[in-house]
């Protein structure tokens, strides 16, 4: 009998439950995974409160890496004992998780099971932002927000690769620390200072070309306030709330500005574009040109512990559940 986190009602982290459930006969098309390591993600957070609504009850989470244990009819790709990675299968804070074969790619022998664990659903979202929601060259200025984190921390480097000038947001010294390591030119503390000023100090009065924003509310309207005229606002997170109503005419006075609110899903929509994206981004971190920070790790069972640390803002980098 393998063990789940299991959602009966939506709240707090308090509602991540450990529970048995029984995994039944394997369906044509799925493949059966025995887990390494799932990533958490705010997504997560967002269902589990209900801010995100799906029936209940459910088994949390959409991210991770394992090893097939079996395989179901019509799956003539995959084989028992592949290690494979995915982005958004739901259910997979578990020991076992059954898997569409469409859903999950072999992960390089090169890369690491944890490490590709935690870079398929936060790299891909730093990869489709960076080149397809705002295709970033060299000589463009990024702001990018929670520069520490997750995403962040992928994206300034993706960013920095290719001779953009990243200027990062934070929190705290340790996490200015880390945006730099990673590439960022300039960072803000958002705690000491007003970070929209700031942009245009460094950018000479100009404005940044792209805001890459996961935080929401608290930062929208000052993501704006960043833009040059035409810029882009990349809203792909809420990590602060959601951003209320807001007036379109003011995209007008601002300087005719653009704002999008990408989702992954979107962006990896076909088999092909899945594959594609997911494995340039594996193939940056087995050629040692994308490191992945591991911030913590919590054992599978102790899911409420890791919601409570990401919402505290408490972590950098991912953060992995292990079974």
């Amino acid at each position: 009998m393998a063990h789940a986190i299991v959602v009966e009602k939506t709240g707090g982290p308090e509602q991540l439950r450990w529970l048995p459930r029984e995994l039944g006969e394997l369906s044509a098309g799925n493949v059966r995974i025995a887990l390494d390591a799932a990533g958490v993600n705010f997504i997560d957070v967002y269902f589990r409160s209900g801010q995100y609504p799906r029936p209940v009850p459910f088994v949390s989470g959409l991210e991770g890496a394992g090893r097939i244990v079996s395989v179901g009819p019509g799956v003539a790709a995959l084989a028992e004992g592949d290690r494979v990675a995915w982005s958004s299968v739901p259910g997979s804070y578990a020991e076992q998780l059954d898997a569409p074969a469409q859903s999950v790619v072999k992960i390089p022998a090169a890369v690491d099971g944890r490490d590709a664990a935690a870079v398929m659903l936060q790299g891909m979202t730093a990869h489709y932002l960076m080149t397809d929601t705002f295709p970033a060259k060299q000589g463009n200025t990024a702001v990018v927000h929670a520069a520490a984190g997750g995403v962040g921390l992928l994206l300034v480097q993706m960013l920095a690769r290719i001779g953009v000038r990243v200027i990062g947001t934070c929190s705290t010294a340790e996490k200015e620390a880390l945006a730099r390591d990673a590439g960022a030119a300039d960072v803000i503390r958002y705690t000491e200072i007003e970070f929209a000023p700031r942009v245009r100090e460094l950018t000479e009065g100009r404005g940044c070309d792209v805001v890459y924003d996961s935080v929401g509310r608290t930062t929208f309207e000052g993501s704006l306030a960043c833009l040059r005229p035409r810029g882009m606002l990349a809203l792909y997170g809420q990590s602060s709330g959601a951003v209320p109503p807001f007036d379109l005419q003011q995209l007008n006075a601002r300087g005719s500005l653009f704002v999008t609110r990408p989702s992954l899903a979107h962006y990896t929509a076909t088999r092909e574009e899945f594959e594609r994206r997911a494995g340039e981004v594996l193939d940056l971190v087995a050629s040692g040109a994308l490191r992945v920070r591991i911030g913590a790790t919590f054992p599978l069972a102790d899911a409420e512990t890791a919601h409570r640390a990401l919402e505290g803002r408490q972590t950098t980098g991912k953060v992995l559940l292990l079974p």
